[in-house]
């Protein structure tokens, strides 16, 4: 088990920058996601760590030993790649014990080991197939055991649910977390899935463009973005953006879209008033805008008239498209709701869930 520690590094291919100026340190036993779109440098830098690209600029450090220049074989890492990379000839018993018998590790040690990482992942009934006779979930378990025996320091992991169903994604997604808290060592995941991230990480790096956008907790990450993009990125569906103005009134602030003014709470007027006048981006989150029928008790709601544009029914909960004159966003409303295409209703926003940013430099403003 080891910490992470990346100073400063930066990858370039060319002239095209792929990680830019990465300083993100990751403690022992920590279970990190890198997640971002495609392009955003989360793979690359994965790649690096793991010493299939050379470093352009900066040092890598696992644990107090810098790697920056360490060939891959040495740097006491394993790597779980999205397309499992099984041998085909060889059945599963062997497809594990590879690596092993490649740096010669006495045999009956090699037995202890797969047996051990085939019993932790429920494939010892499976150790005699080929990578043909077993479904898309096995053989990502397969090449997890195969990661395993090696006891590595940190393990990485790049995409390795994207080729599973919906249903399978889930379930392996569980047995990675449990398999985690079972090992305790250092876990960097790469995904583009944020529901993924959100779900299994410890913190989570969020990326673009090769920068680093924010790291923390989930749900530091949901409830604190730093700014719009990371704000946008995470959640599904994705926060609603308003583009608007702060309008002074009283004692008080007001958020005008252009299609509806809604109050801000009393306890951030403060720290929006510096702001009247320029221009903002007000964000709030689906699940924070009520139907008033079935909303809970709020502090400062703010209603809204919309026509609902499209009604997508998801069993436990109703997503409404709605039409405020030009603004559009979405709700995510109960089940119960009687609202129906074409109708115009009220809607509450929770204002205490609101965010506002600053629409020229795109940082939240707290």
């Amino acid at each position: 088990m080891a910490s992470v520690a990346f100073e400063h590094v930066t990858k370039q291919f060319g002239n095209v920058v792929a990680v830019k100026d990465l300083t993100l340190y990751i403690p022992d036993g920590e279970f990190l996601v890198l997640v971002g779109p495609s392009g955003c440098g989360k793979t690359t830098t994965l790649r690096l760590l793991a010493g299939l690209e050379e470093v352009t600029q900066g040092r890598i450090y696992i644990g107090d030993r810098d790697v920056t220049e360490v060939p891959p074989k040495d740097r006491n890492i394993a790597m779980v790649f999205q397309s499992y990379a099984l041998y085909p000839h060889m059945n599963v018993y062997d497809n594990i014990a590879f690596g092993l018998r490649m740096r010669k590790v006495p045999k009956p040690e090699i037995e202890r080991r797969v047996r051990e990482a085939a019993r932790m992942l429920e494939i010892e009934h499976l150790l005699d197939r080929k990578p043909r006779q077993l479904s898309g979930g096995q053989r990502q378990r397969v090449a997890v055991a195969r990661a395993i025996v090696r006891d590595p320091a940190v393990f990485l992991f790049d995409e390795p649910l994207s080729n599973l169903d919906a249903k399978l994604r889930v379930q392996t997604r569980a047995e990675l977390i449990k398999l985690h808290q079972r090992l305790g060592t250092t876990f960097v995941y790469v995904t583009h899935d944020q529901v993924e991230a959100m779900t299994m990480g410890t913190r989570i790096a969020v990326m673009k463009d090769g920068v680093l956008q924010q790291v923390d907790t989930p749900q530091n990450l949901y409830e604190r973005p730093d700014n719009l993009f990371v704000a946008g990125f995470i959640g599904s569906p994705p926060m609603n953006f308003f583009e608007a103005r702060l309008v002074p009134e009283g004692e008080g602030l007001w958020v005008d879209t252009g299609a509806f003014r809604v109050p801000v709470p009393p306890d951030r007027v403060p720290v929006y008033r510096p702001h009247v006048g320029r221009r903002v981006i007000f964000g709030l989150r689906p699940e924070h805008i009520y139907d008033p029928e079935f909303a809970p008790p709020l502090n400062h709601p703010a209603e809204v008239q919309a026509r609902v544009d499209v009604r997508e029914l998801m069993g436990s909960e109703v997503h409404l498209h709605l039409v405020a004159d030009r603004q559009i966003f979405v709700a995510r409303v109960d089940p119960r709701t009687h609202a129906l295409v074409g109708n115009t209703i009220r809607v509450l926003f929770d204002m205490d869930r609101m965010h506002l940013f600053d629409a020229e430099t795109e940082r939240a403003i707290r």
